[in-house]
């Protein structure tokens, strides 16, 4: 029942290639730095995982996280809302050249189907995106007189989420708006690895503040002063460093 991983570089090895990926974080609220940034590293010492499907709110930003990601070609194919953000030069650079594909999807259709694939829901109709070309080859129902696009659920091989605290049972809990996409993606994912800023015993927190149950967990790795996306970038980080 113990979930606790001895290190970053064991929290991503099974991670393969051409696997779908869900990735926390609303910019860089969330987003778990050292977790890809493990899994770079994996692919600089050993060619793999590569042809990722990564779902995430945005694309990055700077030349660190999801953006460091993208820009060492690991990603084939991006699942987002915001594909521009503050800085995406990365990824725009890439989707103009070809190199990336993109599925855009609104904000809270994205959030839905995510829900529904931990739900079991394979399918959801709503009113968001009708008459646009995000409804192009898409069922469309009338419920009441409105026209509804049909969405389906979004799962993944693996899910890598920020938490807060977590007990070595799984147990989660989030700091403040870090909270995000990370406990639905927790249950979409079919391994779910977390990165916390503190691993405690099990019962030091209180089950009413439990977020996300450790049966939705199979990881989790301490990583206790952990980086944020706008810090690195203020400083003009890359990662990884010889990318300079």
């Amino acid at each position: 029942m113990d979930k606790t991983l001895p290190d970053l570089a064991t929290a991503v090895a099974g991670i393969e290639d051409g696997m779908t990926v869900m990735i926390g974080g609303f910019g860089g609220s969330g987003g778990p730095m050292e977790l890809i940034h493990a899994l770079i590293d994996r692919y600089l010492a050993t060619g793999h995982p590569k042809n990722l499907t990564v779902v995430n709110n945005n694309a990055g930003n700077g030349h660190v996280g999801l953006a460091a990601l993208i820009e060492q070609g690991m990603v084939a194919k991006l699942i987002c809302s915001f594909p521009r953000s503050a800085d995406p030069r990365v990824f725009t650079e890439a989707y103009q050249a070809g190199k990336i594909e993109l599925e855009l999807v609104p904000q809270g259709t994205l959030a839905e189907r995510i829900r529904a694939g931990g739900a079991g829901i394979p399918a959801f109709y709503t009113p968001t995106s009708y008459g646009t070309d995000l409804a192009n080859g898409k069922k469309v129902e009338e419920f009441d007189g409105r026209p509804y696009v049909q969405e389906r659920w979004l799962k993944a091989d693996y899910a890598l989420v920020k938490a807060d605290r977590g007990d070595r049972l799984g147990n989660l809990t989030y700091r403040m708006a870090a909270r995000n996409f990370g406990p639905v993606m927790c249950t979409a994912a079919a391994t779910t690895i977390v990165q916390v800023s503190a691993v405690v015993e099990p019962g030091s927190i209180d089950p009413e503040a439990v977020v996300t149950p450790g049966i939705f967990v199979q990881g989790i790795v301490e990583v206790a002063n952990p980086a944020q996306e706008e810090q690195l970038n203020r400083a003009n980080a890359r990662y990884p460093e010889a990318a300079e």
